[in-house]
């Protein structure tokens, strides 16, 4: 695996969501889809690179359930990267002036990071990624100018009770390698693992948490995060390599914009294996990415049940 290919999270007031992933965070909606196992909910697609490529995309399931409960066997935190200093000093300000509280720039795991909650609880961060990751291309319609644009996902934070089962499948069966550990301001011990070249767009951090409860999914939860592989070719030494182990696995599953393998880690949290094409760009112009209803053939026949069941969000 060569990094982070993107995040899913829950929320039951997507349009809310979507004003403030749009307009406060300043990223393009690139792919406005539906669920494909519940398609009455949206699956939202945001990215902070205009042509949505993988390492960007932090999506939404729209689903209408109550708040989450926090706790452990979950992810804790997406991080959300930038480039430089100067960048978290102009999003300090950007954030409060939108009314979002948090305690300013401070240092975790050796980078300058703001720590902050989206309106319906999703725990963030921006980080400095200090110019690491793939190339980024700014979306020139965003609210932010392109020095300041998010650049792609950085490290994704679990929780477990137990590190030894989850570390045995990250680095015996997923090929990670642990880098670094470092305490949580919150209690217990991060752990860092690294994918492909490493860099914070290549990270796993696991935090061992031994006394909290299991989260309850909900409302400003995490679905699933995913991971990078670059075609269907090593896609498929995954499953064969998955099933190996004898992990229980959802099999092949075919998104229409890039191919899919899910699975648990041993304390619950579900993971995806995703290949980096055909892309989003299979089925519409990068120009006008995200603007209408896009939906995979096989749910084509029922477009106009469907779309008709969505809610208008813009």
């Amino acid at each position: 695996m060569t990094g982070l290919h993107h995040l899913t999270a829950v929320s039951s007031h997507i349009r809310e969501n979507y004003q403030f992933y749009t307009k406060v965070m300043g990223m393009r909606l690139v792919k406005r889809s539906v669920n494909q196992d519940d398609v009455s909910a949206y699956h939202l697609f945001y990215s902070g690179d205009r042509r949505g490529v993988p390492g960007n995309d932090f999506t939404f399931f729209d689903w209408d359930v109550p708040k989450k409960q926090r706790g452990g066997n979950s992810i804790i935190r997406t991080y959300l990267r930038v480039n430089g200093k100067n960048a978290l000093s102009w999003w300090a300000d950007w954030l409060r002036e939108h009314g979002i509280k948090h305690d300013g720039i401070s240092e975790l795991d050796g980078r300058a990071s703001i720590l902050f909650v989206d309106p319906e609880g999703q725990r963030l961060a921006l980080v400095d990624d200090g110019g690491h990751g793939d190339p980024h291309e700014a979306w020139a319609r965003s609210s932010v100018q392109a020095a300041n644009q998010i650049r792609g996902l950085g490290p994704i934070m679990l929780s477990v009770p137990d590190l030894r089962p989850t570390d045995l499948l990250l680095t015996k069966t997923l090929n990670m390698r642990q880098a670094r550990h470092y305490a949580h301001p919150e209690g217990g011990i991060v752990h860092v693992y690294e994918m492909g070249p490493g860099g914070p767009h290549a990270e796993l951090h696991v935090a061992e948490q031994t006394d909290l409860p299991p989260e309850r999914l909900g409302a400003g939860g995490v679905h699933h995060v995913a991971f990078r592989t670059p075609n269907e070719e090593e896609y498929h030494e995954w499953i064969r390599r998955i099933q190996s182990f004898r992990i229980p696995n959802s099999g092949e599953v075919d998104r229409h914009w890039f191919r899919s393998l899910y699975f648990r880690e041993p304390n619950g949290i579900l993971f995806e294996i995703a290949t980096d094409g055909p892309g989003f760009a299979v089925d519409e112009d990068t120009e006008t990415l995200g603007e209408k209803v896009v939906l995979p053939p096989f749910l084509e026949p029922q477009r106009s049940e469907i779309v008709a069941n969505l809610k208008p969000i813009d």
